[in-house]
This record gives C-alpha cells, structure tokens and sequence, in this order.
C-alpha cells in the first residue's frame, strides 16, 4: 500500500525545496517604485498640458547627440505580405499592429507619412536614447571631416584605376590565347594538308602514273561490264 503523504518525486506532499522561493518583499519594493515612477511621469504629463507643452521623457545623462541617419527607411519592406496581429490590433496607435511598428515606442502606424514623421520625432528621438539636438561641429571637426573625405575619395580613384588596369591585362591575355589557339589550329591544318599531299605522292612513286583515283574510272568499268569496249572508229589500210 503506497504511502498517502508521498509524492511522484518520492518526497513528502509537504516537501517544496525544489520549488523557487520568491522574495515578497523584493518585488513589493520594485512594485512600489514603479508605481512612484507612473505616477511622477502622470503628475509631469499632466503639468505639461496645462502649460500647453508636449511631455517628453526627461534626459538621464546618458543619452547622445543626434546624429544623421546611416540607414535608408525601408517603407516598402512589407509590401504584398501577410501579418499576423492580436486581437484589437486595428483600434488605435498603442501596440503592436497592422502598419509600421515601432518597438522603441510601442506605436503603430498606418501610413508611411505618419511613421517617417515619428520617427524624426522628439518623443521618438528620447525613447531611443538620444538628445534630440546636433552637436555643434567646430573648425577642427570640419577640417578632419574634410580630409576624411578627401582620403575616401583618392582611395575610390585607386580602387577604379586598379580595377581598369586589372581588366586591360586580363583582356590582352585572352587575346593572347586566342591568338595561340588559332595559330595552332593553323599549324595542324597544314601538317594535315602536307600529310597528305605525302600519301599521294608516294602512291604515285610506287605504282606510276596509272594509279587509280576514286571515281576516275568507275564510267568505264560499268561500260566494260556490259561487253562494251569502245565506240572508236577502225583506220583503213
């Protein structure tokens, strides 16, 4: 008879030491500070309104100078695809949705207008870490921009004349083998043509001039095999 305070572990029913223990206390004290955060951003939020401004996330010191966009904006990415999206996902901006999404933000967008427009935004700009203002360049950031520039461009030269002077030698060594291969093609065509001309001359050393050529004789071989031995008329004496 199986013991009724057992366990499928083989443990006591009373025995939870391979469950995790949760800290109350710890996420009662996460809980409570978020609360405080929630409701010091609704407190600004709310004077923002009222002093008719737009509420941005305040700056915490690590954020950086915004700086130009490196990559171009796909906006046809998703063009003649299907999306799968929860449920209520047509009501509103908030979430993620049909249209363009933004993770930073948890917005979504329906047309490209609106996205392009947020995502130059400054509640955009805030939420992915930046100040939203361009740092100032000075005269030396602009002269090292300049010979950064410059440098790129002799390089591309470089690049483009090597490439040039790479292509001119590899056409003139397929001209080259093209050339050899005709030439030898030359060469065999008259060692073939010379063989030949060999063979005949020989036959004709070994047997003389009557030497019989395909097809020369073949007109008076039929004539004699029907008892035909010439049309030639007799002389009289």
């Amino acid at each position: 008879m199986s013991n009724s305070k057992g366990s499928a572990y083989g443990t006591p029913a009373s025995d939870t030491s391979f469950r995790k223990n949760w800290d109350l206390e710890e996420y009662a004290a996460k809980a409570k500070t978020r609360e405080a955060a929630e409701k010091e951003e609704a407190k600004a939020r709310y004077e923002a309104k009222l002093a008719g401004k737009k509420y941005y996330k305040p700056l915490t010191g690590e954020e950086t100078h915004t700086a130009a966009r490196r990559n171009v904006l796909d906006l046809e990415a998703n063009v003649g695809k299907t999306m799968l999206v929860p449920a209520g996902a047509g009501v509103g901006k908030r979430g993620r949705g049909a249209g363009f999404y933004c993770a930073a933000c948890d917005l979504t967008f329906k047309d490209n207008i609106q996205w392009v427009e947020h995502v130059n935004s400054m509640q955009h700009l805030r939420n992915i870490g930046e100040t939203g203002e361009v740092k100032k360049a000075t005269a030396d950031d602009v002269h090292a921009r300049i010979e950064a520039l410059w440098e790129r461009l002799q390089e591309q030269k470089r690049a483009a004349t090597t490439t040039l002077k790479e292509r001119l030698e590899l056409r003139e060594e397929e001209d080259a083998k093209e050339r050899e291969a005709r030439r030898l093609k030359r060469l065999e065509d008259a060692q073939k043509r010379k063989a030949e001309r060999e063979a005949a001359e020989k036959v004709k050393v070994e047997y003389g001039e009557d030497v019989r050529v395909e097809g020369e004789h073949d007109e008076d071989d039929m004539m004699a095999a029907m008892g035909i031995t010439g049309f030639g008329g007799s002389k009289k004496k």
